[in-house]
């Protein structure tokens, strides 16, 4: 079955779109988010899709500026933030969590329209965790919105704009069929719930040992870390 999408999404490219997240789906995972690099090979593959799909885009969670430097790859549609970088509202919010993330004695990943708090490099991730679900709920507090990743709590702004919209979003604006998504974490089975409806949807889970088991059920195809990524945009 996950070949026989995989082949139909193939065989007519004209009609078809490739969506991916970045961070843990195209760059291996780094203890400090500045380190993540997206490999050579994985770039040239980037450049070779978008000679040969209708659209090829990324969805992160990091700024879309960012993406861009990171990929190298003219032609990538991106959209940066986790969707937010498509609803004009999310500017609105971006004085009010700047200014929580202030009040929070954690180092912080301040972007334009969110804050993420990183806890991979702590000393004790029980103690780091049990300290920000407590920084989860003062942001639940003041109307914001927390949502847990990787090893990374993030602070949002409370709005329907997500890495789902962004795909339904994307894909409308291409006008395709059929798509297919990779992710790595929670935020990736929005992405998934973007492509329903489709004629054609094949949503791939990137598997690790912090891969959520959400993410893996709602898979048609799981691939071993980055490098099954890499693999698996070779047969396309």
């Amino acid at each position: 079955m996950p070949d026989d999408l995989l082949r139909l999404l193939a065989a007519e490219p004209g009609r078809a779109a490739i969506l991916l997240d970045v961070d843990g789906t195209l760059a291996p995972i780094e203890e400090v988010p500045e380190d993540a690099r997206v490999p050579d090979e994985a770039r040239a593959e980037l450049r070779r899709l978008v000679g040969r799909y209708a659209l090829v885009a990324c969805v992160s969670g990091r700024p879309g500026d960012q993406v861009e430097r990171m990929i190298e790859a003219p032609g990538v549609s991106i959209v940066g933030e986790h969707g937010l970088e498509l609803d004009p509202a999310a500017a609105e919010w971006a004085g009010r969590i700047a200014e929580f993330a202030r009040g929070v004695d954690w180092p912080a990943e301040r972007k334009p329209l969110t804050v993420s708090f990183h806890f991979r490099r702590a000393d004790d991730a029980a103690v780091a965790r049990a300290y920000l679900t407590r920084v989860a709920a003062a942001a639940e507090a003041e109307g914001l919105v927390p949502r847990w990743g990787r090893m990374v709590l993030e602070v949002r702004p409370p709005l329907e704009a997500h890495k789902g919209t962004a795909v339904r979003t994307l894909v409308g604006r291409a006008r395709v069929e059929r798509a297919l998504y990779a992710g790595d974490d929670r935020t990736d089975v929005d992405a998934f719930a973007g492509l329903d409806g489709l004629e054609v949807g094949v949503r791939v889970a990137v598997d690790s040992p912090e891969a959520p088991p959400e993410l893996l059920e709602a898979a048609d195809v799981v691939v071993e870390g980055t490098d099954g990524v890499l693999q698996l945009l070779r047969r396309l």
